[in-house]
């Protein structure tokens, strides 16, 4: 744990500390100190060292297979190349770039998702967008062709590329040899080669002749592997994002260039990119077959001076609503609505197929619209029309029905059931959802609403299920859609009700009771009280009392959250200088940490009761009539008066049935120059408080002369004026005097 951390923590148990004992009625106490100008932060320091860019890692070690003469007569020609990467020009794929982080998972749900969570709805939405080009939204690294990958025999040598020969056997040497120019090496003692044009398997084979003029294949075995491949310059034009020329990786094919130039524009096509050579178009590459076939056959690898043209986009047709893929498509040729919907990745689970509707353009001029189905639209040709440039597709959802009956109460699964109108009968979904259960009544009720003219009209019938089980037609009805039918219990069923009661009784323990039990009732099972109880402090805790003190002090705190904010708001606005709105800025965290602290306080539901013996106690007021979950402590009698708030020493002292209240606050060395003596209270042991203020009984003659019991808690609170910004609090003083006799704590502000 940090220092300042320590530090923090031991101010507030310095300052929170209160001596308690078990036997007290409150279960804890919070005297934070707090608003004194002291905040411990926790600093936490994360480190970014990422670097901007991932650094060059260099050449990786050559995977090259030995070649000797036997083995390329057999026609093994496999060799990998070792690659190096080289600082290429500022447009060249090789370039490292900066990897930026990969998007998240997509969190829209599906059109079915949507279905099976009753959030799709009948408006289709055209927020569609043309297919395929966001492919080159990705970083163009991405895509970078690798040069640390098998040469493939086809291989075709140019000016650049490197070759690393290797001789063992009589003779054992490492000759590099570049390509030149002119498309020829130079190795020793053979001379000058010309390479340019073959195919690297063509070169293995080539050089195992020539070297075979000079050494026996059984004295010296050669292996062949490529070392540094030569660069291209290619030339990329047309309806493109970046045209121009590029110099890329002899290993480039077209989609490697067509990431490089950022793909085509929106009104580029994706259908007829081409690539021109020496005047002549070798191919025509469309690119929906990479994309919704995965065919890549017409991804040719890239010779220099190639040209990539690409053409204006064809003719474009949207789809949209339940399909797997809803976009804007463009054709090739001509195309029905069977060819754009399985473009579009085929209906969705939840597609309705009694409608389709075509919104078409006419002659440029107007917008018409078409609507058809798709049932049978294989077998019908008329139905599957032909589509013509910007035409848009709606496809629809299903809409679900609701034909189920309710079934509720006592049944082993209770819930929503399938029913087909006036066929399925009441048996029959009592059957499935398990049965009635052991404590069923025989009685259930059926509810039924008609529609009518004059509006819904409500049937309510009784139902024998005696009867119904047996089969009887008479009740065991046919349902409607929307029936309900509720299962009765017998009357006043309930398993089980249980109450606890521990501490100084003979036999403690968790008690079940049954309707209009009393207290008195479960002290007599309990076997009575010890010789050590001490009725005075008993505490009783109820659930429903608790949740209610637990609302009534909620909407307290509202009401002063809501006030002084209000107050915080309107100085803030008229605070004139710096430090003005500086003490402002404080004020407000210090509302806001009393707040968060009056928050923490919860309501334990105590009801204050009288307690006597157990001949005495039966019959009286405090003798309550038990309700599930009620909680009872017989303490241990006390031997100590705590005296708390605004004295010199907070403090538990042994109790003096002599001592009066000005007794015990004198041992505490006195009130502070802060305290409020006027409102000072006294919480009882047993749930009660009194305070200065009280004027009539007993404690008429003045609380300070009052004598305590033990266990009693002596609250000195302190004087809200000192604090401008709870000058004008109302009902503050109150809300905390509310905690603590509700909750048991003791908020002392400051």
């Amino acid at each position: 744990m940090m220092k300042a951390e320590r530090l923090c923590l031991l101010l507030f148990f310095k300052k929170s500390r209160i001596n308690l004992t078990a036997q007290a009625f409150f279960v804890g106490w919070m005297v934070p100190a707090f608003l004194i100008g002291t905040i411990c932060p926790q600093a936490i320091v994360f480190a970014q060292g990422f670097p901007s860019t991932f650094q060059n890692p260099g050449p990786l070690p050559t995977l090259s297979e030995s070649f000797s003469f036997d083995q390329g007569k057999k026609g093994k020609e496999l060799s990998y190349q070792e690659p190096a990467l080289e600082k290429m020009q500022e447009n060249q794929l090789e370039r490292p770039a900066r990897i930026e982080p990969s998007q998240t998972a997509e969190t829209k749900l599906s059109s079915f998702e949507e279905y099976l969570q009753g959030k799709n709805s009948e408006k289709i939405s055209t927020a569609i967008r043309q297919f395929g080009y966001d492919l080159f939204q990705q970083p163009t690294n991405t895509f970078t062709p690798v040069d640390a990958v098998p040469v493939g025999p086809d291989y075709l040598l140019g000016p650049g590329d490197e070759l690393r020969i290797t001789l063992w056997g009589k003779v054992n040497a490492e000759h590099p040899a570049i390509v030149d120019r002119e498309g020829k090496i130079v190795l020793p003692q053979i001379g000058i080669l010309h390479l340019a044009g073959l195919t690297f398997s063509e070169t293995k084979n080539f050089l195992e002749t020539e070297l075979s003029h000079y050494y026996k294949p059984s004295e010296v075995k050669m292996n062949v592997s490529m070392g540094r491949l030569r660069s291209i310059r290619v030339f990329i034009v047309g309806k493109v994002q970046r045209p121009g020329s590029y110099t890329l990786s002899s290993f480039s094919t077209l989609i490697n260039a067509l990431f490089a130039a950022g793909g085509p524009s929106k009104i580029g096509t994706l259908r007829d990119i081409q690539v021109k050579r020496n005047g002549t178009t070798v191919t025509h590459f469309d690119l929906y077959e990479f994309l919704l076939k995965g065919d890549k056959t017409k991804d040719i690898r890239l010779m220099p001076e190639d040209v990539i043209f690409i053409p204006p986009v064809g003719p474009l047709v949207g789809i949209a609503g339940n399909v797997n893929n809803p976009a804007i498509y463009e054709l090739k040729d001509k195309a029905s609505v069977l060819e754009v919907i399985e473009m579009a990745g085929g209906l969705t689970a939840n597609a309705f197929k009694g409608r389709i509707q075509v919104q078409r353009i006419q002659e440029h001029r107007f917008r018409t619209l078409f609507e058809g189905d798709l049932i049978d639209i294989e077998r019908i040709p008329e139905k599957n029309i032909p589509l013509i440039n910007g035409d848009l597709i709606k496809i629809y959802s299903v809409v679900p029905s609701r034909n189920v009956a309710v079934l509720s109460g006592a049944v082993v699964s209770p819930g929503e059931y399938a029913v087909i109108a006036g066929t399925t009968h009441l048996r029959d979904i009592i059957q499935k959802a398990g049965g009635l259960v052991y404590y069923a009544s025989k009685e259930a009720e059926l509810t039924r609403v008609k529609v009518t003219q004059d509006g819904p009209k409500m049937e309510r019938s009784k139902i024998d299920l005696s009867r119904v089980m047996e089969g009887d037609p008479a009740h065991n009805i046919p349902l409607d859609v929307n029936d309900y039918i509720f299962i009765k219990t017998i009357p006043e069923w309930a398993l089980y009700q249980k109450v606890e009661i521990t501490g100084e009784v003979r036999y403690p323990g968790i008690y079940t009771i049954q309707k209009g039990e009393t207290l008195s009732s479960l002290f007599d099972r309990a076997g009575g009280f010890t010789d050590e109880a001490f009725l005075k402090g008993a505490v009783f805790t109820r659930e429903s009392v608790r949740v209610l003190q637990q609302r009534q002090l909620d909407e307290a705190i509202d009401r002063l959250e809501q006030q002084l904010l209000s107050q915080s708001a309107s100085r803030t606005e008229t605070a004139l200088t710096p430090e003005a709105a500086n003490q402002q800025k404080a004020s407000m965290e210090q509302k806001h940490a009393l707040l968060a602290k009056m928050r923490g306080a919860k309501a334990k539901g105590r009801i204050s009761i009288r307690m006597e013996q157990l001949e005495k106690f039966k019959g009286m007021p405090s003798d309550l009539t038990l309700e599930d979950g009620d909680v009872l402590h017989i303490p241990e009698r006390p031997q100590q008066v705590q005296v708390i708030g605004s004295v010199y020493n907070q403090t538990s002292f042994v109790y003096d049935p002599r001592s009066t209240v000005s007794h015990y606050i004198a041992q505490a060395g006195g009130m502070t120059k802060e305290a409020e003596e006027d409102s000072l209270y006294v919480l009882k042991v047993d749930g009660t408080a009194i305070s200065q203020r009280q004027e009539s009984g007993y404690w008429g003659r003045g609380l300070l002369a009052s004598k305590l019991d033990p266990g009693d808690t002596v609250v000195v609170p302190e004087k809200l004026e000192r604090v401008s910004w709870l000058r004008e609090t109302k009902d503050l003083t109150q809300i905390l005097y509310q905690i603590a006799v509700t909750a048991g704590v003791l908020i002392v502000a400051f």
